[in-house]
């Protein structure tokens, strides 16, 4: 199982990174598993605040940056769990999720009763649910919190979290670890609704920047400087952070993906799977989403056409390309 999650995550070369004894568990140490864009920063985040963080990651190269920032490493999720009785993952997909916890050498076969598991992937509702019934089983609480915010976010502490938590008292509990991550932490019902709140926020981001790259498009088109453009568009009533936080027109903002060959960031090919899920949940609750189902097959033609790897906002840089 473990070597299906190395081939889903990433290869990578294998640099020194020294392992630290599973022996004598400390329960005062955070867990963190996944240090990719977002759990990069969200980890190192915890380390700033004065936490033990304990992390893994299947690429070394990610897992050696938080180390040099002071957290230990460990060499599997199972082993990250023994040492700790709070665990965060920050996770690609639904498969990677599942096989995190429920593998054979995954959290759920190593955390110990009592403990409190928080996911902040963006996953399916119902394997949150499936999981949250998984870790009941064995005594240990269960939270769904993905995020919204971005790269920069994660890194600034400045997260939103959306947290699906069974009881008051759970959420309570998380809400003080992830206060040290995020600075505005809510509860939104049982487990799931998280993701739920998560998965409607994406596919309106989705909507959002393919309307705001074909305006600032058809801007440049009819004359318009770009700069000039946004900036009215950030105070006229088209205002939308995908306009005056995150434009995807190179050069209009800095410290954006778009003004960076779209490096970092929110990658096409995760926000084509949010959009996937937003679907299936769609198709589930009878709900209507046709702007949502069309954004969702327009991110799959990015990602069929060599933008799966750049940032979301690379729409922009794809409608350019279908102009006549």
């Amino acid at each position: 199982m473990m070597n299906t999650l190395r081939k889903s995550l990433s290869s990578s070369s294998k640099i020194g990174v020294r392992y630290f004894s599973i022996s004598s568990p400390a329960f005062d140490k955070i867990g963190f598993i996944g240090l990719g864009n977002m759990g990069r920063g969200m980890a190192v985040n915890l380390l700033q605040k004065g936490n033990s963080v304990v992390a893994f990651d299947v690429v070394d190269s990610n897992l050696a940056n938080v180390v040099e920032q002071g957290a230990e490493a460990a060499n599997s999720p199972g082993a990250v769990a023994e040492q700790c009785s709070k665990v965060i993952t920050m996770l690609p997909n639904n498969q990677i999720v599942q096989g995190v916890y429920q593998g054979p050498d995954g959290v759920l076969a190593a955390i110990k009763e009592g403990g409190l598991l928080i996911d902040c992937s963006t996953v399916d509702p119902a394997l949150s649910k499936d999981l949250a019934v998984a870790a009941k089983n064995q005594g240990v609480d269960f939270v769904d919190a993905p995020v919204s915010g971005g790269v920069n976010a994660a890194a600034a502490g400045t997260l939103t979290f959306m947290c699906g938590a069974e009881t008051q008292d759970t959420f309570n509990t998380a809400q003080q670890l992830l206060e040290h991550m995020g600075a505005k932490i809510i509860h939104c019902g049982g487990v799931g609704t998280g993701g739920a709140v998560k998965i409607c926020n994406n596919m309106l981001l989705a909507v959002s920047m393919i309307g705001t790259s074909e305006a600032m498009n058809l801007g440049i088109n009819l004359g318009l400087d770009p700069k000039l453009l946004a900036d009215i568009m950030g105070s006229a009533t088209g205002r939308c952070w995908s306009v005056d936080t995150y434009n995807p027109c190179p050069g209009v903002l800095p410290n954006v993906p778009s003004s960076n060959d779209y490096k970092g960031g929110f990658g096409t090919a995760l926000m084509t799977k949010d959009l996937g899920l937003a679907q299936d949940a769609a198709t589930r609750a009878g709900a209507a989403t046709p702007l949502g189902s069309l954004s969702h097959q327009i991110y799959r033609t990015m990602c069929n056409n060599g933008f799966a790897e750049k940032d979301f906002s690379s729409a922009f840089k794809f409608i350019q390309k279908k102009d006549l």
